[in-house]
């Protein structure tokens, strides 16, 4: 199980991310404001887990250079943003994280998972630098999805 002891590197910056433009969306993320789990409304670290006891990153590695050059042999007219859109490789990343996460959580009661951790101001990327695990951004041949476990307060 792809699953790591961690120390959060809580950034709270890292929240603005969500509000920074990407193609077809000036104003960043329209889940912003909307959801729940997302920026303002996500709580941050802190104010959530208890920094006393242990984190752990649960994580997958999805072949993100195999699945661009699959996409390319059955399209090669399409530009490259079309074969590094995520709407054709997350699901399958999602549900190869969703299956480490419930292993994770049959073996660990009473933590709780945050899906989207950058949301509560995680650094990720640091985060996962710190255990070795360098992640590429933009991805080019793996694709790291996190998830963080903790316990809450």
């Amino acid at each position: 199980m792809p699953v790591v002891r961690v120390t959060p590197v809580y950034t709270p910056a890292v929240r603005g991310l969500c509000v920074k433009a990407y193609p077809n969306h000036p104003k960043g993320c329209p889940n912003f404001g909307k959801k729940a789990g997302c920026p303002p409304q996500a709580p941050q670290l802190p104010a959530f887990y208890d920094y006393s006891r242990e984190f752990y990153a649960i994580y997958n590695v999805f072949d993100f250079g195999s699945h661009v050059a699959k996409m390319k042999a059955a399209h090669p007219e399409w530009s490259q943003r079309q074969l590094d859109c995520c709407l054709y490789w997350q699901p399958t990343a999602r549900k190869q994280l969703e299956a480490e996460i419930r292993a994770f959580s049959a073996e660990h009661p009473g933590m709780d998972v945050n899906r989207c951790p950058e949301a509560m101001g995680l650094n990720v990327h640091e985060t996962m630098r710190l255990t070795g695990l360098v992640l590429e951004w933009p991805p080019v041949t793996k694709a790291v999805q996190v998830a963080l476990a903790g316990w809450p307060q």
